[in-house]
């Protein structure tokens, strides 16, 4: 057989196929499938972003190679979208896009750390940072975040975790996959920890378009000064353009950490989808309506998944946000367990809490973006009366 890398072959495998696994198992006794295990968008993209998609398909100018950090016109666009939910300047040279925000992790994680190191991770965490921290040989050091806290990591603890091998801290939010919401004054925290200990705050903000207050400014850390020496913020384009498929996402960060970004971009994919990146460039700006529409829908979703859940019985809403709920099981049994049980029988995929670190067996990780307001109101008949055991 061929050897792999031992730390590769020690990684945990990607969970969703197995929880589609289950669902594959559903006789459809209850319904349609409700599929609440995924993070996508279940509306589609707007016909203006199709037809530019389709527009710059045939050009022959984007066949080519494009810049490492991106095409220009698509980061000076973002880097205006940027400066206007801020509310401070950000130069285009403070921007990169990447395909999808997974690559702007792997890579950001690779520019920070080598083998060895440690990256402070609150858990729950998303296994795809995890998974990537294993692969890596980095050290993923837990910090817990509690259901009493509303899954709000403790700066204190944060503080507390960091020594001289901590490279980074990770924080996702509006977060996955718990919902919780990081309040300002938290973020700003962690970040004066992170400057004054001299470690990269990696903020990963892929569903920053979907909190409950329009308008709002998540946090002032890019008004913070000399923000480039310890900020790198991550996003994605999927979920508020509604094209995953197309792979795209966003760094901004300092031009010195961008310059050694750049060399790991230039080996894992030279640079980043260019039709999408033209489409995006383009419809940037003109599609600000048509992504408010969705943001409502979103929460629309929420607040129907908030009240659905007041009626299921015994089970414990602990936090839910922008895409997500963390949604505590009364059972005596693994959340694998339960979640199966709920694919199996009632035709309701989601995700063990279990996938999301230890100490996490009494939740299930809802996703209902993908699912519409009708199907959620319906979830209440499903988990009735539903037994393990």
């Amino acid at each position: 057989m061929i050897r792999v890398n031992p730390l590769l072959h020690d990684t945990a495998s990607p969970p969703i196929p197995e929880a589609q696994g289950w669902a594959r198992r559903y006789g459809g006794g209850r319904g349609p499938l409700v599929d609440l295990a995924q993070a996508v968008p279940g509306y589609p993209p707007h016909p203006g972003i199709l037809e530019a998609l389709a527009s710059a398909a045939s050009s022959p100018l984007l066949a080519g190679y494009g810049a490492i950090l991106g095409d220009q016109d698509l980061r000076t666009a973002y880097a205006r979208h940027v400066a206007g939910i801020f509310g401070v300047p950000i130069r285009p040279a403070e921007v990169a896009v990447t395909a999808g925000c997974n690559q702007a992790f792997f890579a950001a994680v690779l520019a920070l750390a080598k083998a060895g190191d440690a990256v402070i991770l609150p858990s729950p965490w998303y296994f795809n940072h995890k998974m990537t921290l294993d692969m890596l040989g980095i050290e993923a050091r837990a910090v817990p975040a509690s259901a009493e806290d509303g899954f709000v990591p403790d700066p204190g603890r944060i503080s507390e975790a960091i020594d001289g091998r901590v490279r980074a801290v990770v924080l996702i939010s509006p977060n996955n996959p718990t919902g919780a919401v990081y309040p300002p004054e938290t973020l700003r925290a962690i970040h004066r920890i992170c400057r004054d200990r001299g470690v990269a705050l990696l903020l990963d903000e892929t569903y920053r378009d979907f909190l409950a207050d329009a308008g709002t400014r998540p946090h002032d850390l890019f008004g913070q000064p000399g923000w480039q020496d310890t900020l790198v913020e991550l996003y994605s384009f999927s979920k508020s353009f509604c094209i995953p498929g197309h792979r795209l996402g966003a760094v901004v960060a300092g031009e010195a950490f961008l310059a050694e970004f750049a060399k790991v971009m230039d080996c894992i994919q030279i640079c980043a989808p260019r039709i999408g990146q033209h489409a995006l460039a383009a419809t940037l700006d003109p599609m600000a309506a048509w992504r408010e529409e969705n943001r409502r829908e979103i929460i629309g979703r929420a607040q129907a998944f908030r009240s659905a859940a007041a009626r299921f019985d015994g089970w414990r809403l602990d936090a839910i946000g922008a895409y997500f709920a963390f949604l505590r099981h009364p059972f005596d049994a693994p959340a694998a367990v339960v979640a199966e049980r709920l694919a199996e029988e009632r035709g309701v995929l989601c995700l063990p809490g279990s996938y999301f670190g230890p100490g996490n067996e009494s939740h299930l990780r809802i996703a209902f973006a993908n699912a519409d307001r009708a199907a959620i109101e319906g979830l209440p008949d499903r988990f009735q009366n539903l037994t393990i055991g």
